[in-house]
């Protein structure tokens, strides 16, 4: 049962935390300022429940006359997590926004906190502030194996789930640079310290920064969260092992389940095996891979310059990534990256996270759509 049903009149107030990752999902600090807070009050009209974020569209009075208004929430997937359905809202519905202005001034808030007027004798919080927020403590379980003895990267044998990334920011080990969850700075002046970009690409870095990621093409033009991003997707990843042919399937939570392939057989980048794939650049580039222990190396190249790379950090044709990904338990591994890009840093660099299992189901339908007005 929804949290914020209407048959409970005690339940009269939504209040949506900005303290975690709400203004930095699907790039929200890049339309909206968190530094202008704004109330109104209105009638509700109708409330769009669709990726990759869910609307309420109301009327607010004027000098005698209805405006509308658009209130931006987070992502339907999350708000459901949370006890919300579409259902929760009704058209004529009297309510008070409290949120955060569009930065070019037109009618539209991010929603902070949302009260329904004929009753506040209750606030309904967001409990799970993202995916990753759901999952508990490791529970120390064995990680689960083939029947060779290979370390499985997916679920268990009769059961379900996909991974969670701990992070959704990319920076090189053993910096500290305050940032929000997609990547923006608190502070510009931080932006070297990222990353050893070269100076045509610190300045492009910057650019980006200064202007709230707001052109970022996986938001605007729904690009697949390409390269090392798609281990940063905040609706996770899915990893399936097909062990007769030797490749392993990956499925991203978000870009509209956006999947490729890593070739475990042996074949090497540059060879004729990849066919079509040879000399063509791609999202996702061309994939190998081969087993160290029990770490999974993965190593990857042919990528285009369609994407970018987390916070708006570039990348060039010439990027080789590698992966290292080692299962420690049934709900932790660790992955470390290694970003080797002649054209757009001085060295190669590394940067490691954990992925958390999130058991029982597949990843989201997190379908991108540009749904933002």
């Amino acid at each position: 049962m929804s949290l914020l049903h209407r048959s409970i009149p005690l339940v009269a107030a939504l209040l949506i935390s900005v303290s975690g990752p709400v203004l930095a999902h699907h790039g929200a600090s890049s339309k909206f300022d968190p530094l202008r807070e704004r109330t109104i009050t209105g009638r509700v009209s109708r409330l769009d429940w669709a990726n990759p974020h869910a609307h309420i569209f109301m009327l607010v009075g004027d000098a005698g006359e209805e405006l509308p208004w658009y209130i931006e929430l987070e992502s339907p997937q999350l708000l459901e997590t949370n006890g919300w359905s579409e259902d929760n809202l009704q058209p004529g519905d009297q309510i008070t926004v409290r949120g955060f202005e569009s930065r070019d001034g037109s009618r539209q808030i991010w929603g902070e906190q949302i009260t329904l007027d004929s009753s506040a004798e209750a606030i309904f919080t967001l409990q799970y502030t993202s995916l990753l927020s759901t999952i508990g403590a490791d529970r120390n379980q064995p990680v689960p194996r083939w029947p060779d003895g290979l370390a499985r990267l997916g679920a268990p044998v009769g059961s379900a789930g996909y991974w969670i990334p701990s992070t959704t920011v990319l920076a090189e080990d053993g910096t500290s640079v305050p940032m929000g969850d997609n990547g923006q700075l608190q502070n510009i002046a931080d932006a070297p310290k990222v990353a050893p970009l070269q100076e045509w690409a610190l300045r492009l870095y910057e650019y980006r920064q200064q202007n709230f990621l707001q052109s970022d093409p996986t938001y605007l033009q729904c690009r697949p969260p390409a390269g090392p991003r798609k281990f940063l997707n905040a609706y996770g990843i899915q990893l399936l092992e097909d062990k007769p042919l030797e490749r392993i399937f990956v499925i991203s939570g978000g870009g509209n389940n956006d999947w490729h392939l890593i070739y475990t057989d042996g074949r090497q980048l540059d060879s004729e095996d990849f066919q079509l794939d040879t000399g063509n650049l791609l999202y996702y580039g061309r994939n190998t891979a081969h087993w160290e222990g029990d770490t999974l190396v993965i190593e990857s190249e042919g990528y285009n310059e369609k994407f970018w790379l987390p916070g708006g950090l570039p990348h060039s044709e010439l990027m080789h990534v590698t992966e290292r990904l080692t299962r420690t338990s049934l709900d932790t591994m660790n992955i470390e990256l290694t970003i080797d890009d002649p054209g757009t840093y001085t060295r190669p660099w590394t940067s490691s996270w954990t992925l958390k299992w999130l058991e029982g189901n597949d990843p989201p339908e997190h379908y991108c759509q540009d749904n933002r007005l």
